[in-house]
């Protein structure tokens, strides 16, 4: 398992976009995910589950999620999480 030792971001918040920001949590703390989204009712589950994804396939635990969602496609918040995992990790 990797943990991120310094904050990363990636995205904007333009519309059809999702800005994804990491910041390390402590030890054993989990991963938390907070979402912003105007349609967070109808696909906050999903957006939750990209996330999700995107942080098991590259082994990342104990880290905050903030994303704010201005209507990403799934391809997008894939994308971005990818990104901010790179930089985080860089």
């Amino acid at each position: 398992m990797k943990q991120i030792e310094k904050p990363g971001q990636a995205g904007t918040i333009e519309s059809n976009d999702i800005m994804i920001t990491l910041v390390p949590a402590g030890e054993g703390q989990g991963t938390t995910i907070d979402i912003v989204s105007p349609v967070l009712k109808q696909y906050g589950h999903k957006i939750r589950q990209v996330i999700e994804e995107v942080l098991a396939e590259n082994n990342i635990t104990n880290v905050i999620v903030q994303a704010n969602d201005k209507g990403a496609l799934d391809c997008t918040i894939r994308a971005r999480v990818q990104t901010a995992i790179e930089r985080a990790l860089a």
